[in-house]
């Protein structure tokens, strides 16, 4: 299997088992994927969760054998198997993965729920394309990371913008060093697009027949059926998203991620619309500090979402973001960046850029054609556990500050947050019995 790495990375330095400290990002470890088929076989996919995102990750596949779909929803559910009417049904993930001859699964469901589909799939050996964020808490980024190297599995998170052309042209400017030395990122989002800072919703109200609620809360912990939860405005609350942040920063600071090798910040402070123990707040501002990496200066990134934004005198003459919605500023010691959508080409909008490098990172054949690949014993895809799973731990970092509303100092070799225990619970998050790891 050919093996290839990132330009302008250090050498990979092997992460712990216990820890994340120590993972690089940007680099590809090598890992040998085990291959399920030949490059001119199909592989066996079981879609997990085929509404909403799951529809579209279901039907981007559909070039293989879609051999098994799933979701708790009977109305998704049938919609899926009229496409795919050979397709075996389910409503509970843990009985379509005791199907054998499935090589591979993608994994769709809400946040709270990737960890143990995906960790229950790859114990047994199955390839895993999981959507953003990775999971629902650092802990469980931690095992998926461990899991997917154990086994030896092609894995893929849904960040797609990660195999976008100008994701790429930007990253290698950036390393080359195109905007000088880069010292501070703001990144920003319109979410949410759903409800956050309420409380949670009062009584209860009778479960659709459509829908499986005790297989839908999964993992977390009972409470009555109401309106706000499935389909959707789920993304909002603790128990179940990882609220603007979670759905967004995998997507918007992934070229800043990747180019600056943000692994691990020192500390994370926040400032929002108010805590809250059910949902998040209607609107934040977090920022991260980074150390010196190798020849790499420190660097802040701070994120803004619920209709904050950046300082306007960074890019004064632009909108910021496509229609102001969605962006990411880089500030260098030469001239300022300014990219106006969630991943892809920017504009120099302050002082004078150096050229662009030659093409250093390969052009992707598609996001999900990358996973594909890697089963079949390519190359790794470029947004694998071990590149994804890092990005993810740092996104979340962000949800810890805004949940215990404390500046927190992180320690990757503990999985802690000195002085702040309240944390603790946040990072490792809590299991009902019956859907533990």
């Amino acid at each position: 299997m050919r093996q290839h790495t990132y330009p302008n990375r250090r050498e990979f330095v092997k992460a712990s088992s216990a820890t994340l400290a120590g993972i690089a990002v940007g680099v590809w470890t090598g890992t040998v994927q085990s291959a399920s088929k030949s490059p001119n076989e199909k592989l066996n996919i079981g879609c997990i969760g085929v509404g909403g995102k799951g529809w579209v990750d279901m039907t981007s596949v559909r070039n293989e054998n879609i051999v098994a779909i799933c979701d708790v929803d009977s109305d998704r559910l049938s919609k899926a198997s009229s496409e795919f009417p050979k397709a075996e049904k389910f409503a509970d993930f843990r009985k379509l993965l005791e199907r054998k001859e499935i090589d591979a699964v993608t994994v769709s469901t809400p946040d709270h729920t990737h960890a143990v589909a995906s960790m229950g799939a790859m114990k047994l050996g199955k390839h895993v394309y999981c959507q953003k964020p990775l999971a629902h808490s650092i802990y469980e980024v931690q095992q998926m990371i461990e899991t997917a190297r154990a086994q030896k599995v092609a894995t893929q998170m849904g960040n797609q913008g990660h195999s976008e052309p100008g994701t790429r042209r930007m990253v290698e400017w950036i390393q080359a060093g195109g905007l000088g030395p880069v010292r501070e990122v703001h990144v920003w989002t319109d979410r949410p697009i759903w409800p956050q800072g309420m409380d949670r919703p009062t009584g209860m109200k009778t479960i659709p027949s459509t829908l499986d609620w005790d297989l839908w809360l999964g993992p977390a912990a009972e409470r009555p059926y109401q309106d706000g939860y499935h389909p959707f405005d789920w993304r909002g609350f603790w128990d179940f998203g990882t609220g603007a942040l979670g759905d967004m920063a995998c997507h918007n600071t992934d070229i800043a991620y990747w180019a600056l090798e943000l692994a691990d910040p020192i500390a994370v402070e926040a400032k929002s619309s108010g805590l809250n123990t059910e949902t998040a707040p209607k609107w934040s501002k977090i920022r991260y500090e980074f150390p010196k990496r190798g020849s790499l200066p420190p660097v802040t990134l701070t994120w803004y979402d619920g209709g904050q934004k950046p300082p306007a005198e960074l890019a004064p003459d632009v909108k910021l973001g496509t229609n102001g919605s969605n962006g990411s500023i880089f500030v260098g010691d030469k001239a300022t960046l300014h990219v106006p959508h969630y991943w892809g080409e920017g504009k120099i909008v302050k002082g004078e850029a150096a050229p662009r490098p030659a093409k250093t990172i390969p052009d992707s054949p598609g996001h999900y054609q990358e996973w594909i690949n890697a089963c079949k014993g390519g190359p790794a895809a470029l947004s694998n556990f071990d590149n994804a799973g890092p990005l993810t731990a740092m996104v979340l970092l962000g949800n810890i500050a805004l949940r215990t509303g404390k500046r927190c100092q992180w320690d990757a070799k503990t999985l802690s947050v000195p002085g702040v225990p309240e944390a603790d619970v946040l990072i490792r998050g809590e299991y009902r019995q019956g859907w533990t790891l």
